[in-house]
């Protein structure tokens, strides 16, 4: 953690919240939410705050941006090569966790879009899929904003408050002993989402079984 921290510290103030926008509006705009990590970036941003190397209010105010921007660049190429982007080769190793998707959105609606902001796959595809669907701009937009706002706000704010976190427990105990709790939460949160990958390749792989059956 303290070598993150020195590494962050070490890159101009206008390069942070260059590539934190980048990754937050990429991660939306060209589908990319499973590879590129948007929520590890605004999380990086909220951490680079907590140092004052750059404004707190500042990265979340970009971030929000970019994520309302990019959802609804996702939007507009779901709306209009929607059916091509759906067929796409790069989508068939996806295609359980897509159809969950389209189905959560015909059943929620703008809800969706709002709900799918919080998970990777979801907040990827989702623009693209309610633009597919021809859901009204106005209505997804309310939506995506509302999500983007929360999303932001929250993520870049726990980054923040981590950082601040961290240096208060290393005047306490130690850096040595900071950083070993910090090596523990990471550790646990890799097996969390370990498991959560299982689970989803455990769907896809019933979901392929049940298709090849019919």
């Amino acid at each position: 953690m303290n070598s993150l921290l020195h590494r962050i510290l070490d890159i101009a103030p206008v390069w942070v919240y260059l590539i934190v926008t980048l990754l937050v509006f990429v991660e939306d705009a060209i589908f990319v939410g499973f590879v590129v990590p948007g929520e590890t970036a605004a999380v990086l941003g909220g951490v680079a705050a907590s140092q004052g190397h750059v404004y707190l209010w500042a990265m979340i105010l970009l971030v929000v941006v970019a994520a309302i921007a990019g959802d609804s660049v996702g939007y507009e190429i779901g709306k209009r090569v929607g059916p091509r982007l759906l067929q796409a080769s790069m989508l068939d190793r996806h295609r359980g966790r897509l159809d969950q998707a389209q189905n959560f959105l015909a059943r929620r609606g703008g809800w969706a879009v709002f709900l799918g902001r919080f998970v990777a796959f979801f907040r990827a595809m989702m623009p693209a899929l309610a633009g597919t669907s021809q859901m009204p701009y106005r209505r997804f937009l309310a939506f995506n904003a509302l999500g983007g706002v929360v999303w932001g706000t929250a993520f870049v704010v726990l980054g923040f408050v981590a950082g601040q976190s961290y240096e208060k427990v290393a005047k306490t105990v130690g850096r040595d002993a900071a950083i070993g709790a910090v090596v523990i939460v990471i550790v646990a949160f890799i097996v969390w989402k370990l498991r959560e990958r299982r689970r989803e390749r455990t769907f896809e792989s019933t979901y392929e079984t049940a298709h090849d059956a019919d």
